[in-house]
């Protein structure tokens, strides 16, 4: 898995590159855990109470440089499209939340240019 400069989660207008203010202490407090080669790995379903529901994946490097996201499925497998249709709309609104939260935390910033 190549790490970018910025990403986006298929489908969606918004792309997003790290914070040059980002901390590794921030990122443990938001829920990423270190790696065995030091990059840092976030993933959470976003359906609450549903075996079935996609995950957010979120992988930085350990120079926290550079970052890769996706929504997949359960078992991580394929990524997911969440903004395909309305059947993923609270695994979208979720996210987007979990994004936002990630700016709002200096970890990400929005990278539409």
């Amino acid at each position: 898995m190549a790490l970018l400069q910025k990403d986006h989660l298929d489908g969606a207008n918004d792309w997003y590159r790290m914070n040059p203010s980002a901390k590794k202490y921030a990122l443990r407090d938001n829920g990423f855990e270190e790696t065995k080669n030091g990059n840092f790995q976030f993933s959470r379903d976003l359906e609450i109470g549903k075996p079935t529901s996609p995950k957010l994946k979120i992988t930085i490097s350990s120079d926290l440089k550079s970052l890769k996201m996706s929504a997949v499925t359960a078992n991580g497998l394929r990524s997911v499209n969440l903004y395909k249709n309305d059947k993923t709309a609270e695994a979208r609104e979720k996210a987007e939340y979990l994004l936002s939260d990630f700016v709002e935390s200096n970890i990400v910033e929005k990278a539409n240019d």
